[in-house]
């Protein structure tokens, strides 16, 4: 059966269902039909489109206008796909929010760039205000942010946007490009947008918990960033040596042999107060200067980190989420690192199995947000859980 034959998942059609999910081939003849078809007549606060790069972004998003009653679409390019088979490539993720059980306001920050701190908080203020006066009586609450994932500018705005957040969790994913990082897009409403970020507020009568995970573990071999430029988050020095000749050392290997399924085996990760977070290596340049995913500086300290079992790691970290009770789905954001790792150590079907078994949904990103933070070779998100009054 080939993709444009795959018929939308059977999920969305479930009235009792906390979210409404939907999923079909990019190269479906009617996507955004076969979409509506699958979600059903349930009134929707908050629709969000996950594309294949393989996909015409532009043309899906601009069908998407008004098929979806009153409700906002978000959309972002990927760097695969968490669908119904784990992961996934070439696919189109729906994910929709009732309005019986969630109440949403989103907004674009635009121009990444260039914000002004203030500005971006106050709105953030205003909007958070708004959302309490319109739905009251729905007391869980979060934050879901898509963030271009070529803009490097994804610490800047966490940081900003923390400071106005109050007791708001975020979670978030920058978006991708597979593994070609030449471009990403964002949508809201039909309108697309880059060097961009998409914000949306949500209040739920379903209890939900924001996480982020790792399986990651610091050794004793460290190197010190001596040569840097922080706007292109690009490293020429380690050491005081080349960088890419000077990371192959510490690892053993020659210098061409360095790829993204090198840096996926291989993390390093910055301390951070009393934990350890991923400075994720994007690329080599033929330079020989490395280019990160997440901001670097100079006189920054990096360990080289280990793995631990991927996919014990993730079945043990999600079963804990279910020690109140299961979700009923986690909507979640894992880092294209992880996919490219799972590939190299035969470990995709299994993973697959337990993004499956736990109902994930959701995309690979080029980096995650949690709270103020923008982090690398994570699995963040958030599980929603059946409607409190169910509970009781």
């Amino acid at each position: 059966m080939d993709g444009a034959q795959r018929d939308a998942t059977a999920d969305g059609a479930r009235q009792d269902a906390a979210l409404c999910v939907a999923q079909v081939a990019c190269d479906h003849p009617a996507p955004i039909d076969a979409i509506c078809a699958d979600l059903g007549d349930r009134a929707l606060d908050l629709v969000c489109l996950f594309i294949s790069p393989q996909a015409d972004f532009h043309a899906l998003t601009n069908a998407a206008i008004g098929r979806f009653g009153e409700a906002d679409v978000l959309a972002c390019t990927t760097a695969g796909e968490l669908g119904r088979d784990g992961y996934e490539d070439g696919q189109i993720i729906a994910v929709g929010y009732p309005s019986d059980l969630f109440s949403v306001v989103s907004y674009v920050i635009d121009g990444l760039d260039t914000l002004d701190e203030q500005t971006v908080i106050d709105e953030l203020i205003q909007r958070r205000l708004a959302l309490t006066r319109q739905a009251p009586e729905m007391t869980s609450e979060f934050v879901f942010l898509m963030v271009d994932g070529l803009s490097m500018r994804e610490e800047n705005l966490t940081a900003m946007l923390a400071a106005g957040l109050g007791p708001m969790p975020l979670f978030g994913g920058s978006s991708g490009d597979g593994t070609s990082f030449r471009q990403t897009y964002l949508s809201r409403n039909g309108a697309v947008v880059q060097n961009a970020a998409l914000v949306a507020l949500v209040r739920s009568r379903c209890r939900a918990k924001v996480f982020s995970l790792d399986h990651l573990v610091p050794t004793e071999t460290r190197m010190v960033v001596t040569r840097a430029k922080l706007d292109q988050r690009l490293v020429s020095q380690i050491n005081g040596a080349p960088a890419a000749a000077e990371y192959a050392r510490l690892l053993g290997k020659d210098p061409t042999q360095l790829d993204p399924f090198i840096f996926a085996a291989h993390p390093v990760v910055v301390r951070l107060g009393d934990s350890h977070h991923v400075r994720a290596i994007r690329q080599v340049t033929e330079d020989g200067e490395l280019i990160f995913f997440s901001a670097i500086d100079e006189g920054m300290v990096l360990t080289l980190a280990d793995h631990t079992d991927i996919a014990g790691h993730l079945r043990r970290e999600l079963d804990a989420l279910e020690r109140e009770g299961a979700p009923q789905h986690i909507l979640g954001c894992d880092c294209i690192l992880r996919k490219i790792e799972a590939g190299q150590t035969q470990k995709t079907r299994e993973l697959s199995q337990i993004l499956r078994d736990k109902r994930v949904i959701g995309f690979n990103t080029y980096g995650e947000q949690i709270g103020a933070l923008h982090v690398n070779q994570t699995f963040t998100g958030v599980a929603i859980y059946p409607p409190e009054d169910e509970d009781r």
